[in-house]
């Protein structure tokens, strides 16, 4: 069920959040730069400020960096970057969504078609895969927030669409025009999350039970995600336990 764990999981025995550790906190500057640009400075007046603000202290991003990324958008000198949306197939047709943020959409277009073609991908027209996913606010609790049914109650009260628990903890999913506010009931109801964020759910995740397949489709979206451009990397599979377990 929670391919997102698994899948986190097999980044840390990889090692992998060490590696991109320095990446990861480039990206999540480069999100709260462009949030605060759009909108006010004060994360308390800007939801999407105050969302990236806040998936960046889960990720243990020093709040000097925090604080500098937000000066930096109200600086003359700041860069002004597109969002754009890919989308395409990996191994075995697995549905592929990738976010970026650029400064030059020529390079970023070029890498991620290179990647996906050097992978065994197959980079897509707009629209191509995306109505195989929803797009949701996505809310993480640690498992020891509560149990199934006191979480379960909780999201409901704060008007939440879905929830999802396992041992490794509880997502919570709402629309994603009520991201903000339903984050904001649930840290009254069982204090403050792990993440707040807006996601692609998948609707019907592909199960991969194949070891040649899952290797090459780790190493697309592993190289997707190393690319200073890319934001975020979701794809509409599932790993199996035993897959999982290799890899």
């Amino acid at each position: 069920m929670a391919g997102h764990s698994k899948w986190a999981n097999i980044q840390h025995r990889k090692g992998r959040q060490d590696a991109i550790r320095s990446k990861l906190f480039s990206k999540l500057a480069k999100e709260i730069t462009v949030a605060a640009k759009m909108g006010d400075p004060d994360p308390e007046k800007n939801p999407r400020l105050r969302l990236a603000v806040k998936e960046a202290k889960s990720n243990s991003v020093p709040k000097d960096v925090i604080d500098r990324a937000i000066k930096k958008s109200q600086g003359g000198d700041a860069e002004n970057y597109d969002e754009i949306r890919y989308e395409g197939y990996g191994p075995n047709g697995v549905a592929i969504i990738v976010e970026a943020m650029t400064d030059n959409r020529n390079r970023t277009a070029s890498n991620v078609r290179s990647t996906f073609s050097k992978n065994g991908g197959d980079l897509g027209q707009s629209g191509s895969v995306s109505f195989m996913f929803d797009r949701v606010g996505e809310i993480k609790y640690s498992a020891e927030a509560g149990d199934a049914d006191t979480v379960m109650m909780a999201a409901i009260e704060a008007g939440a669409d879905d929830v999802e628990s396992d041992e490794e903890g509880h997502w919570i999913y709402c629309a994603d025009t009520d991201l903000n506010d339903v984050s904001t009931a649930l840290e009254a109801a069982l204090g403050e999350s792990e993440t707040a964020k807006l996601i692609w759910k998948p609707q019907a995740p592909t199960e991969v039970t194949d070891m040649e397949t899952a290797q090459k489709l780790m190493k697309l979206i592993e190289t997707l995600e190393d690319d200073d451009d890319v934001q975020n990397v979701t794809g509409n599979f599932d790993l199996s336990d035993e897959i999982a377990a290799q890899l």
